[in-house]
């Protein structure tokens, strides 16, 4: 699974990445993989201690099984929508694009953030139908399901935010991580990405 996370999570880093440069597409290649991995496993004890609390019992190997197959279903998700993605990137306006280049560059933010929610959805309806079948109850099912979206979002958003970035601002270097990589919060920029493309 771990495989197959990192093969469709590439892809799409990859895809994500290449706006920028061939050295920043390899780069978000490599981040994009790294941080599902790393939610996954933040998350492995927290998520096994919730579910006996919320009336299913799964070990740690099961639930870490369940929260892996998840995000590799979400990364196959990912790998799959990385032509659209390239075929965006490729119409955008270039990095070195003047004016447009900050509507481009959140047009990007936002594509690459409602790609990443629709591979989560549905990743995640099918981690319910585990939960159903496995406790036998759908109310049991909701309260883990959600449960762990909080505790999985609340880290991985975060862990993305640190690692930024993933396709670069305009006016900075490609870098691995940011100096300021611990200041601000992803909430904050998305919603000025929201701002950028609605007021262009």
């Amino acid at each position: 699974m771990l495989g197959v996370l990192w093969v469709g999570a590439g892809l799409f880093g990859a895809a994500v990445g290449c706006w920028r440069s061939e050295q920043q597409a390899l780069i978000t290649a490599i981040k994009l993989p790294l941080i599902l991995s790393l939610t996954a496993a933040g998350n492995s004890v927290l998520n096994a201690a919730l579910a006996p609390l919320l009336g299913l019992n799964l070990g740690f190997r099961q639930t870490t099984l369940a929260i892996l197959a998840s995000l590799a279903m979400a990364a196959i998700l990912l790998g799959s929508l990385s032509p659209l993605l390239g075929f965006l990137v490729w119409n955008l306006p270039a990095m070195e694009g003047g004016t447009s280049r900050g509507f481009a560059h959140a047009l990007l933010l936002l594509s690459t953030v409602a790609a990443i929610a629709a591979a989560g959805l549905a990743a995640n309806l099918r981690l319910f139908r585990f939960l159903v079948f496995a406790s036998g109850s759908r109310s049991v099912a909701v309260r883990i399901l959600f449960a762990w979206l909080t505790v999985n979002l609340l880290l991985g958003t975060q862990l993305t935010w640190i690692a930024r970035p993933f396709f670069g601002s305009p006016h900075l270097p490609v870098q691995w991580l940011r100096a300021d990589a611990f200041s601000g919060n992803f909430l904050e920029a998305t919603a000025y990405s929201v701002r950028r493309v609605l007021n262009p």
